[in-house]
């Protein structure tokens, strides 16, 4: 059916206020002159599902094995990742008009506003998909979709040996943080995989442990049967009710948390985050945006700056608090795994830096660095 035909269809059925079951869709064709066939309510029945619910033509994307990502760049660009890069998908859009509509509708689907006044949302659809869109008002070449799927099957440390991303003397040192009560931090770039790896590694937290995730949307799922989680949520219309991600560590704290995670650290809840770690919380561990385990370090500085905390001051607490980084990149081929894990060390001076303990190459072969000797020691993985 061709999309002018359906506006017709949906037009009539709007206009007699009729549903769109099977036995209204018959009714319309035949009252607008179409062939009326099983196949052809079939087809209009699916079309009009696709444009009225969910997520309209990208439904298919979404539904694809192995797409973590779908992106809308305006009317005329549709890509998808499948763990191998960007790839252009054969969907279009008629216009940006259709974009800022399905981009609408996602949006009050997850409660959320998105118009002229308010012409960006970042929220989590109903079946778990986080949702980001920008309106065309702010975006060039149009209104901005991405997409960001949750794993339909619950990845485990062998399926992460199985794909390459990482090798077995990597997957020790991951199993002796986790066995050893190492606080941690996950690194990487934005779609470098930070969470799905987080989401492993509390997979193999003792199943008597108590874990308590905070996050700013729910994104961490792991196979566990005593997780307690905790979401953020925005301001209302009226600029009330909102809950940061600093009111729900200092609650989650309350809670009796074994292991405190925080999903995402992007603000002054990383000040929290170093005082629990510094307070008989161990095994804590969370989410940081950041280039390499070197860099690691100045992120800290500056998010706790956020939260009021000096320089010194936070370096004082990375060096209480934190034992390793393990940071994550996309390689070459457009695989995403380990890069490096690095361990926390501090200089006479009292100042934080991280000295590479391991660091992996584009084919997921892992290599000692200088830090090797403190890392085995910290994960009890032989030297």
């Amino acid at each position: 059916m061709r999309e002018e035909d359906l506006e017709q269809l949906r037009g009539w059925l709007a206009q007699q206020g009729r549903g769109h079951g099977l036995r209204e869709i018959a009714e319309g064709l035949d009252r607008l002159g179409f062939v009326v066939s099983d196949a052809a309510v079939l087809e209009a029945g699916e079309m009009l599902r696709r444009t009225s619910v969910g997520a309209g033509p990208l439904e298919p994307l979404l539904a694809m094995p192995g797409v973590s990502d779908v992106l809308v760049n305006g009317h005329e660009g549709v890509f998808i990742d499948r763990g191998q890069g960007l790839e252009r998908a054969d969907v279009h859009f008629r216009d940006d008009d259709e974009v800022r509509g399905l981009a609408a509708r996602l949006a009050a689907s997850a409660g959320r506003r998105l118009d002229d006044a308010s012409p960006w949302v970042d929220a989590r659809l109903p079946d778990g998909t986080r949702l980001h869109a920008v309106l065309s008002c702010l975006a060039e070449p149009g209104t901005c979709i991405s997409l960001r799927v949750p794993a339909r099957q619950q990845i485990t440390l062998p399926e992460l040996l199985r794909q390459g991303s990482l090798d077995m003397r990597t997957a020790e040192v991951l199993e002796g943080l986790v066995a050893s009560r190492a606080a941690f931090l996950v690194t990487g770039g934005t779609g470098s995989g930070k969470t799905t790896l987080l989401g492993v590694l509390l997979g193999l937290v003792e199943a008597s442990e108590r874990i308590v995730i905070v996050e700013d949307s729910r994104e961490l799922n792991p196979v566990h049967r005593h997780v307690i989680r905790l979401e953020g949520r925005p301001a209302n219309a009226e600029g009330a009710g909102s809950v940061s991600m600093t009111q729900l560590v200092r609650q989650a704290l309350r809670m009796r948390p074994d292991r405190l995670v925080v999903g995402e650290v992007r603000g002054p809840e990383l000040c929290d985050l170093l005082t629990a770690l510094n307070t008989g919380h161990e095994g804590g561990c969370g989410t940081v945006h950041a280039n390499s385990v070197g860099d690691v370090p100045a992120r800290l500085e500056a998010l706790a700056a956020l939260g009021g905390l000096s320089r010194s001051a936070c370096h004082a607490q990375m060096a209480a608090a934190l034992h390793a980084v393990v940071h994550l990149r996309r390689r070459r081929d457009g695989m995403r795994g380990v890069g490096q894990v690095g361990v926390v060390r501090v200089r006479p001076q009292g100042e934080v830096f991280i000295e590479e303990a391991l660091a992996v190459d584009d084919r997921g072969r892992s290599a000692p660095c200088s830090g090797w000797t403190a890392l085995a020691r910290l994960t009890g993985v032989e030297p």
